[in-house]
Formats: structure tokens, sequence, C-alpha cells
């Protein structure tokens, strides 16, 4: 569904037509936003591997860069003879012209670790991008349905080995899913219903840059960087709901209710994406005042005391955060819902209960202290921003045909994000806890501050949590002002400890959110904390 990608490295590319106004390319105005948590005197326009829309000859002349330390910040011109564009073209193996160049900025003076650079310039050849979701649709439905000998999954006997279609897709690529029930392409040519069963995993409340003129894929809305490209925009929610700055009603799967192609869909989060990624607004109204209504055909799993990307259980060292980022690996959750999905969509079993916070019974909160429950650590510095998206004007048309004339758009008001509450140690409420967080020897959070080397200190290190240990000892939690309870204080001994480990670990087989042949892998990993007991 990426376009811009560039070749190289046996990549499975995407390649889609230029979109055409009287037989020539179109012309229009495209935004780019750069942030380097190191020096450098030469920055990529979109992230590596990835091309970006060539300037046109007044782009070249015209294009402005500015600058900024925080996202609210006013702009700071750069003056253009301190910097200058590059448009590289890039090659395929058969030495045709790849679709979009690398577009770089080079500034001999330097860019500076934590800056926003904002660069702005005309710029032809916008993409057919949303090809890609079609090139979805009709892959699956041609696995599913086409009975010639192109078929891979074609038996013997003529049929599709394939009777269900499950689509699984993790950050960019869950945004992609829920972009793809948005605009109508769980039903194909035929109306026939595609995907059976999603997994929008670490999406967030956002969509995608997918489907625009001049369009993104790469593109992610951050609370630092990238805050105001058309992701994080309404609806939010898969059932309707009304937004309050415009008085439209829409939900995620309108499209799919109104062809009879609703799939069956796990909305798995963690931590990370109620800080970074709006996720409370896909369960609660736009303004966060009340919990949202639930389709029958969704269930929501929030993983608590995890971030984005799942570690390995193995506590870090701080890296670009004032915290070490937070380890919990939460994969065996994910085995054990995509086992359940294609339980559901097979024979109708019920999947597991959904666990997510919900603002009536308060475990879905205000941010801030003291409604989040957050009681201060000592060296450990809370929070002061969060993501949360705005509602914007991105200039006439953008509605009708998602068209931006408006750079850098205007917010215009701010939805409300919501995140769960912390308890007694700091750990969170009404999330579905891994055992090594629901039995915990440290406060797991779905956030971290960047640190002062990697430039913006103490703006949201983008989806990184952080990993903050217990005591060892009552004395030592005393003297360093620790109000959490120590490891001895809460634990008889190790043997204490795994055995509550392993209760949790088999509550969750028996609820079905773990499946059995996890729990040795598990249980190995909880033994090699007994050093921390020693």
């Amino acid at each position: 569904w990426i376009a811009e990608l560039l070749p190289g490295n046996n990549r499975l590319r995407l390649e889609v037509p230029q979109a055409l106004q009287n037989g020539q390319p179109l012309v229009g105005t495209v935004r780019q936003e750069m942030v380097t948590d190191q020096p450098a005197t030469r920055l990529s326009v979109v992230r590596g591997g990835h091309g970006a829309y060539p300037p046109t000859s007044a782009g070249r002349r015209e294009a402005t860069l500015t600058w900024r330390l925080h996202e609210a910040d006013a702009r700071v011109a750069i003056p253009r003879d301190q910097w200058r564009l590059h448009v590289t073209p890039q090659k395929i193996s058969t030495g045709e012209l790849a679709t979009l160049p690398v577009v770089e900025v080079e500034m001999p003076g330097g860019f500076q670790p934590g800056y926003i650079y904002e660069l702005i310039y005309e710029a032809q050849g916008s993409l057919v991008q949303g090809l890609g979701l079609a090139g979805i649709r009709d892959l699956m439905t041609f696995l599913k349905h086409d009975t010639s000998a192109r078929n891979p999954l074609r038996l013997a006997n003529g049929k599709p080995a394939a009777t269900r279609a499950h689509g699984w897709g993790i950050s960019q690529s869950g945004r992609c899913l829920r972009q793809f029930l948005l605009d109508g392409f769980n039903a194909d040519e035929r109306g026939r219903q595609v995907f059976d069963g999603l997994i929008p995993h670490v999406s967030g409340g956002g969509l995608g840059f997918f489907n625009h003129r001049f369009s993104s894929p790469t593109r992610f809305n951050g609370q630092h960087a990238e805050h105001t490209y058309p992701c994080d925009v309404f609806p939010f929610t898969y059932g309707p709901e009304k937004n309050p700055f415009t008085g439209s009603t829409a939900g995620i799967l309108d499209r799919a209710r109104a062809t009879k192609t609703v799939p069956k869909i796990f909305h798995t989060q963690t931590s990370a994406e109620y800080w970074d990624r709006s996720n409370s607004l896909t369960h609660t109204d736009p303004l966060g005042q009340r919990d949202a209504k639930i389709p029958p055909e969704v269930r929501f799993y929030s993983i608590g005391g995890a971030q984005h990307g799942a570690g390995n259980d193995i506590p870090g060292k701080p890296g670009k955060g004032q915290n070490a980022s937070n380890p919990t690996d939460y994969r065996p959750f994910l085995r054990a819902l995509l086992t359940a999905l294609d339980q559901w969509t097979r024979d109708g079993t019920a999947p597991p209960p959904s666990v997510y916070p919900r603002i009536a019974e308060g475990t879905l909160v205000d941010w801030r202290p003291p409604a989040s429950g957050w009681q201060p650590l000592p060296g450990i510095r809370y929070p002061e921003v969060i993501q949360q998206p705005d509602h914007r004007d991105y200039g006439l048309g953008f509605d009708r045909n998602r068209f931006i004339t408006r750079h850098p758009p205007k917010p215009l008001a701010e939805f409300r994000v919501l995140v769960a509450a912390h308890g007694p140690d700091n750990n969170e409420r009404g999330m579905l806890l891994p055992p090594t967080v629901a039995v915990p020897l440290a406060t797991f959070t779905g956030w971290n501050l960047r640190a002062p080397a990697a430039g913006a200190p103490n703006e949201l290190l983008g989806l990184t949590g952080s990993h903050i240990p217990f005591a060892k000892s009552k004395a030592a939690r005393q003297t360093a002002g620790d109000p959490r309870p120590s490891l001895e204080e809460r634990y008889k001994n190790f043997a204490d400890y795994l055995a509550q480990f392993e209760a949790a670990t088999r509550q969750h087989i028996k609820n079905r959110y773990l499946l059995a042949e996890d729990l040795p892998l598990l249980l190995n990993r909880a033994r090699a904390n007994e050093k921390l007991f020693q």
C-alpha cells in the first residue's frame, strides 16, 4: 500500500500511476516535517527508504524551511541561502526510473537534535496511493474465490483452499486496515466480503495518509513530530459517533455495515497508544465525556504496562529517553487472540471478553495528576504533554476530495484523550495485564520522555514506555523516598513471587487470553528474576 517505497533489497513494491489533469501530472503544495535525534547536515524529507514528491521548478525556487522546538511554537524562517534541496532519481534493476525520487535538505550550518524542521514546496506527480487499498482487496478476494490454476491456494478439486481471510496490521499497517474499512474496501467488486477477521494492532486512534492527493503513507501523528498530518482524524470509533465540531455523524464501519461485509475485529493496543496515538478516542465520544457503544463485531484488548513494540521481558538501559524503555513482551497475548479470532469466524465460538479502561468504571481518566492517580517518584519526571489530536482546517476541498490546500493546517479545536488510571504502584488499572505486570517487579508505563541529548527534552519519546524498578528492601525505598512497596514487602521470597506469577499466568490461560503452550516460556522468564531476590 506504500507507493513511495524505494527500490532495492528485493522489496515488494507498490507501483501506481500518477494522477493526471488535462493529461498533465497534478501540481500542488506539500509539507514535510523532519526531526533528528543527533546533529546532522543533511536530512531526507521522508524516512529512510522512501521517496518524496519532486519539487517543480517554482518549488525549488520558492520552497520555505522553518524550525521550531515545540509543535505549538511559532515557526522561524531559515534564510534560503543557508540550505539547499537535493533531488536524486532512483533506478530499479531494469534501468527504469522509480516512481519517486529521494528528496533531501542540506544545511551546512547543521540540523539540531529535537527541533522540528518544516519544508513547504510546490510538487508535482501525485500518486494514486489509494490503489494500494484496492490491491489488498483484490488479492484477498482472488485467493478466496478464484478457481483457476493461477490461484496458488487452489486445491486439486479446483476449489480455493482459503475459506477465511484475516488481516493483521501492526502500527502503520493497522491504520491501513482501519482506512481500508472506512473507505469501503471490505466489499469486493462483486459485493463479497473480503476479510472475515481483522486485528489492527497498535494502530491507536488513527487512520492514515493513504488515500489522499499527495499522500504520504509513512506519516503518522505524534505528540512532538508530524502532529498535524491527516492521520488522527474523525471518525475514530468503529460505531457511529457525532463530531462535535462539524455536526456530522460517522463510524469506521459505516460502509461495511451498508454492504453487509462487517468483519470480526480485535482492536489490540498497548499503554503507549493511549499516550502517543490517541487510542482512547476509539472507545469514547470525541470529547472524552462518555464510553462509546461498541459494535457487536468488535472486541477491545488494551494491554497494560507495555509500549508500542514488544520487548523480551529483559530490562534495558535508557537510550534516547530519560528512563529505561519498557521491556514487556505482550506477544503471547497476540497468539492467543489470533487463535480466538479464527475460532470466532470459523464456528462462532465467542471470544474472550473485551478488556479496556472505561470512563464509567473510573479506569479511564484524565492524564494529569491527581486525576490519573500517578504518585510522584524520586528522579522520575511525569509527562506534561500528550498526543491530543486537533480538529483542523486543511483548506477548501479537503472534506470532499482529501486535497490539502492549507499548509500548515490551522488547529480549530481539540479532541480529548484519556489514559488508564494508575494503581498504588503506578501500574495501570482496567487493562489486560501480562503476568510480568500483574505480578510486578517494577512500574511499567506507556510513556517515556526525550533525554536532553536527543533534543526537545521532556517531550514524549514517541511510542516508547518506561521501566522503573521497585526497591529491593523497605529501608532502601524509604531512603530514596519511593512510595511504592519494595520487593521484600510484596513477596515473602522468590518462591512466593514465582507462585503468584504462575497463578496469574494460569488464570489468563483459563480465560483464553494466553495459550497453554506459552506457559513454559513465561515461567522460564520469571525464573530469570531470582537474582533480584538474592
